[in-house]
């Protein structure tokens, strides 16, 4: 039975910018929902639980996007993809600090756009077989992985992950020990699309660790490897 379209909202407050978007989008098969500003963005994803992903401008009038976001990660995970004309990588982290789970700068062409939002969707539904391994449960010390429902619980308390700290974590849990450079996790676990940001993987391990690690400046699963990059420990 083929799928229903994939749900997209697009948040703008420039009016022919989000036309520009919505229209390409639905013309490559996405069904759009339109938001001019961060309070009717809020209340069309209320409003229609079947949003698969937001692209979500940066710089509106009245609610920005990073408020935009921050309250949507009070009550969802859904993937955000940032639209931004900020070109600083500290602006661009700050939007992953907060959930985003991608960004691109304006201005950037529509079949990256597209590429992109393909990208997160996949982690999302969780189609990327990456290096997450073969299977479907796992268990590390107190922590319970469910691969194919994109659940975590940790000594019995469900986590709530975005679709990229998961698809992070089942990475590095999947081969305790083992060391991924940064690269290697951005292009087996994100997408080889993301070759080149490779400092957004500090911001999204930084992410996951306070929600997993009870001392986070001490982790116990996600360890760093000065100089080279990230592996789990071997818990028990």
């Amino acid at each position: 039975m083929e799928r229903e379209p994939w749900t997209l909202l697009v948040v703008d407050d420039e009016e022919k910018w989000l036309d520009v978007v919505a229209n390409y989008l639905e013309g490559e098969g996405y069904r759009v929902i339109r938001a001019l500003d961060g309070i009717e963005a809020l209340s069309q994803i209320q409003k229609h639980p079947e949003i698969d992903a937001v692209l979500l401008d940066w710089m509106m009038p009245g609610m920005s996007g990073l408020d935009v976001c921050r309250r949507i990660r009070s009550f969802s995970d859904v993937p955000i993809l940032f639209l931004t004309a900020k070109s600083e990588e500290v602006d661009k982290l700050l939007g992953l600090e907060l959930g985003g789970d991608d960004y691109l700068t304006k201005p950037f062409s529509l079949r990256e756009m597209v590429a992109r939002i393909r990208a997160v969707l996949r982690r999302a539904r969780g189609k990327d077989r990456g290096m997450g391994g073969s299977e479907e449960k796992f268990l590390r010390g107190p922590l319970e992985i469910d691969v194919p429902g994109h659940k975590v619980w940790l000594n019995g308390r469900e986590i709530s992950l975005t679709p990229t700290e998961f698809k992070l974590l089942t990475t590095l849990a999947s081969k305790p020990g083992r060391t991924y450079s940064r690269l290697q996790l951005l292009e087996s676990a994100l997408g080889e699309e993301y070759a080149g940001y490779e400092r957004s993987i500090d911001t999204h391990i930084h992410n996951l660790r306070k929600k997993i690690e009870e001392n986070p400046s001490d982790p116990r699963f996600i360890q760093t490897v000065f100089g080279v990059g990230y592996r789990f420990g071997d818990v028990r």
